[in-house]
């Protein structure tokens, strides 16, 4: 009879896909929203405290995540489109 794992064979591969490309859209938003927050903390690095060094890693990584992250989104949505 009908149980959890007849319910998940019935998922299909497009919705499974699209599931991921929400996730990975919510990563992305994560990551521009901290670049933006890194930004204004950090008065666009120009008022960094001693060792704060890191700042200037995260100001390259977090856009770069963000972006890397939106590319797949995009990628995962159109798959899981129908044809």
């Amino acid at each position: 009879m009908g149980g959890a794992g007849s319910a998940i064979a019935n998922v299909e591969r497009g919705d499974i896909m699209r599931v991921m490309a929400v996730m990975l859209g919510l990563l992305s938003a994560f990551f521009g929203f901290y670049t933006v927050r890194l930004l204004i903390v950090t008065r666009f690095l120009q008022a960094l405290r001693a060792g704060g060094q890191g700042a200037y890693f995260g100001a390259v990584a977090f856009p770069l995540l963000a972006l890397v992250f939106a590319l797949a989104s995009w990628r995962a949505w159109r798959r899981g489109s129908p044809r």
